[in-house]
């Protein structure tokens, strides 16, 4: 039987259309939670997944880059729910071309850090306020393990997942005591549809540098941030978790 820890609990959760957000998204519906799938894609299938595992969903469009809209998105279902409770900061990108210090480019640059860096900010910024007048909340950030070791071609994406380790930590500090709780998961190589353009060769390399030799999934993240999200991790914040097959220790 699926536990319902969070029956009653309304959970904002970005970059559901698909991948690791969906992931999240989904295992937080299925134990009770009243999922708010935002995403400039539809989430439809979210949705409908969510559904059919027994929990409710809704879902909106929202560019996270953009501070205006976050700010009326919250404000439009703090007025609907009365609360948000979680808030999983998923919604990012990846380089689409050459991303080293030498060879990046400023327009590379600006799209990774307002995507994977500026957008984490806007949520807590928008938020937190809401989860402490209830006194009540769980902010879970997507870090990645290029944000605790150095790996080949990720110099702005790098840059962004270490600013969200460091975001976590600092908010968790300012925000100790109300409440409110704020921890970050490293994941490694997730198997999602941003990998769809990458060979079966390399999709092997991948998996042989985790210890465990496979690539994680989006329900791997999934679990995790179910532990992270629920009652039970009342003592955690401030932490980033590798998720990651054991490819940081080796």
């Amino acid at each position: 039987m699926t536990t319902r820890r969070f029956e009653g609990r309304i959970a904002v959760i970005t970059g559901a259309h698909q991948g690791i957000g969906r992931g999240v998204a989904e295992r937080l519906g299925s134990e009770g939670a009243h999922v708010v799938c935002l995403d400039l894609k539809s989430c439809d299938e979210t949705v409908t997944a969510i559904s059919r595992s027994g929990g409710t969903a809704e879902r909106a469009t929202m560019d996270v880059t953009d501070l205006a809209q976050w700010t009326r998105e919250i404000a439009r279902i703090d007025a609907a729910h009365g609360r948000v409770d979680i808030l999983g900061n998923i919604a990012g990108v990846v380089a689409t071309s050459a991303d080293t210090a030498v060879d990046l480019d400023q327009a590379q640059w600006d799209r990774m850090i307002a995507h994977d860096l500026t957008s984490v900010w806007y949520g807590m910024k928008t938020v937190i306020p809401v989860m402490i007048r209830n006194k009540f909340g769980r902010v879970l950030n997507i870090a990645s393990l290029a944000a605790l070791r150095g790996l080949p071609n990720l110099f702005s994406y790098s840059a962004a997942k270490a600013g969200v380790t460091g975001m976590t930590r600092q908010a968790a500090v300012e925000y100790a005591g109300t409440g409110v709780t704020i921890n970050a998961i490293a994941p490694g190589t997730i198997n999602t549809p941003i990998l769809k353009d990458i060979t079966e060769e390399m999709l092997e390399q991948f998996a042989a540098a985790h210890a465990i030799k496979r690539l994680g999934t989006p329900s791997d993240i999934g679990a995790m941030a179910a532990y992270l999200c629920s009652p039970e991790a009342d003592f955690i914040t401030g932490m980033t978790y590798p998720v990651d097959g054991g490819w940081s220790i080796v």
